[in-house]
């Protein structure tokens, strides 16, 4: 066993291995196999057999730069999704106790207190005062 361990520790040397895309991939390549064999939809079977050889790939793969590159957007593109989800919660978990408008003049968002009626708000941005009903 040992030896094995090893052997493979030497292979993978100058090879990028698993990355959080790579996980990504590799459970999603799970999951669609598992579709794939309850549907009993062959085309699932190909679109996973195809996923599980881009994540082997990128696994064995010594370009390390574009895998890297690769792992960037995605976490990119993870961390855009992930807070436009957070900030639509927060907003949704708000919207009982506050009102939010635009100023008029920058178009800065200004949250404010629900339920006190007509109230003069000034733009702590550009400092011009407008009146809104809450």
């Amino acid at each position: 066993m040992n030896r094995l361990r090893e052997r493979m520790a030497v292979f993978m040397q100058g090879r990028y291995g698993m990355d959080q895309l790579g996980k990504v991939l590799t459970y999603g390549t799970g999951i669609i196999l598992l579709l794939s064999m309850i549907l009993k939809v062959d085309f699932l079977y190909m679109v996973g057999i195809v996923v599980l050889i881009l994540s082997y790939f990128r696994i064995f793969s010594r370009n390390i730069g574009k895998r890297y590159d690769e792992n960037q957007k995605f976490l990119t593109l993870r961390y855009k999704m992930l807070s436009k989800k957070s900030k639509f919660m927060d907003r949704i978990k708000d919207r009982k106790k506050n009102c939010i408008f635009n100023c008029p003049n920058c178009k800065q968002k200004i949250r404010v207190p629900k339920g006190k009626g007509k109230i003069s708000i000034k733009c702590p941005k550009c400092r011009i005062e407008f009146v809104k009903k809450t």
